[in-house]
């Protein structure tokens, strides 16, 4: 089956010709990262617990992530590292391994300029700095606070974080002295981009501010009424920043000038939440909502029609769908698909689901907690479990939260599943 999805799935371009626009299909769920490797290969990290390394003959899948992988990147040498909702930090090639874990969510990894060590950030507070030829990791704590991102400077010697709490502070990397605060934003900084000089940080409220690395102050301000700002990419050669935000524009700043170069619509409905450019700085790739990232070449993209392949959304018509169908695009498509067989998607298929033993579809990789839970789903079990939040139905599952509050919403999504996932 695995064979059978790398070959169903594809790198394609429309007939504006391949270096022009480009879809990597093939993941079952969300792009949450992308990272482009000194070579040209590009990697995303998507919710449905999954790496998708990318070629002309389609994704090869690196699995061993239990939840969705949120974060990616090369090193100088092309080493692959990632991490994710399973609180892991991972190191892919020849002999994958965990190089260690978290106690929260990894948010951000990085490969040091000298390809020695990784620097990884979480909403734990911490970040951990991991040496790639083995050892304990070095760990430095912000107390108080999680991490959205962190990041090594230009030559390696500093590391610049960014807080949960609007904070960026920049932690010397050979000294034991308390970190500097450069920034205090008063809204959460969720990414960071440095460069010679200067630092480029996005923020929850829309702010994307560039500030000089050794003092903090100012240097420009891009803040659009757009928010939040989800994923920044730098492209030294050519100069050119990639802003990435929740109402799913891509901002391209000319760093050379410090202005705006160009503002594309990228998706009719959803945020941006990864961007990429090529090593020649001609394309940009970007992620989101979709089970499918794109890529556009930067001269050309005010000729596109945004979303281009909008219909692809789990968002889909949704305002227009029956009621039942729009509780389970909101809340379940996400993970879950409807149809017999497997896919890529972080949760088993719902196909069969009414007097089914909770935790026994063949082949889905069960927390112990959901395997042994001795619930059937029912009618009124699959209520229960949208009234009380799976959180607090199956305390200790990989369910996320999700609730519906209204009993006639729930009835309608019961309805709906009733009748889609029957087995003919």
């Amino acid at each position: 089956m695995r064979r059978l999805l790398a070959v169903l799935a594809s790198v394609c371009a429309t007939t504006l010709g391949a270096q022009e626009f480009t879809t990597l299909k093939g993941h079952g769920g969300p792009i949450m990262g992308l990272a482009m490797s000194p070579a040209g290969q590009i990697a995303t990290a998507s919710f449905d617990n999954s790496v998708g390394l990318w070629s002309a003959d389609g994704p090869t899948w690196l699995e061993g992530h239990e939840a969705a992988v949120t974060a990616v990147a090369f090193g100088p040498d092309g080493q692959l590292v990632t991490g994710g909702d399973d609180f892991t930090v991972r190191l892919w090639g020849a002999a994958p391994k965990i190089l260690g874990q978290h106690q929260g969510k990894v948010t951000s990894v990085q490969v040091s300029p000298d390809g020695q060590h990784v620097l990884s950030a979480s909403w734990d507070g911490t970040l951990r700095l991991w040496p790639l030829a083995g050892g304990a990791a070095q760990v430095l704590r912000v107390p108080g606070t999680g991490i959205n991102a962190a990041i090594f400077g230009p030559e390696g010697r500093h590391f610049f974080v960014a807080t949960v709490n609007g904070q960026i502070l920049r932690f010397d990397r050979q000294a034991d002295a308390a970190p500097l605060p450069l920034v205090k934003h008063g809204f959460g900084v969720t990414r960071l981009v440095a460069h010679g000089p200067w630092l480029a940080y996005g923020a929850v409220d829309g702010g994307t501010r560039v500030v000089w690395a050794e003092t903090g102050a100012q240097l420009a301000d891009f803040s659009l009424d757009r928010r939040p700002v989800l994923a920044l990419a730098y492209h030294a050669d050519s100069a050119q920043l990639a802003v990435g935000d929740g109402h799913g524009y891509i901002m391209m700043v000319d760093t050379n000038t410090w202005r705006i170069a160009r503002d594309f619509k990228a998706t009719r409905k959803g945020p941006v939440w990864a961007l990429a450019f090529s090593p020649d700085g001609a394309s940009i790739y970007a992620g989101g909502l979709d089970d499918v990232a794109y890529g556009w070449p930067v001269a050309l993209l005010d000729a596109f029609t945004p979303s281009i392949s909008g219909q692809r959304s789990f968002l889909r018509d949704v305002e227009t769908m029956p009621n039942g169908e729009r509780q389970f695009m909101r809340k379940c498509s996400i993970c879950h698909a409807l149809g017999p067989g497997t896919s890529r998607k972080a949760g088993p298929t719902l196909h069969g689901v009414f007097g089914r033993p909770a935790g026994s579809v063949p082949g889905y990789y069960y927390s112990p907690t959901l395997r042994n839970a001795q619930i059937v789903w029912t009618e009124d079990t699959i209520n229960a479990l949208f009234d009380m939040g799976p959180d607090h139905y199956i305390p200790g599952s990989k369910m996320p939260m999700q609730v519906i509050a209204g009993a006639d919403d729930r009835a309608d999504l019961i309805a709906y599943l009733k009748q889609a996932t029957k087995k003919e």
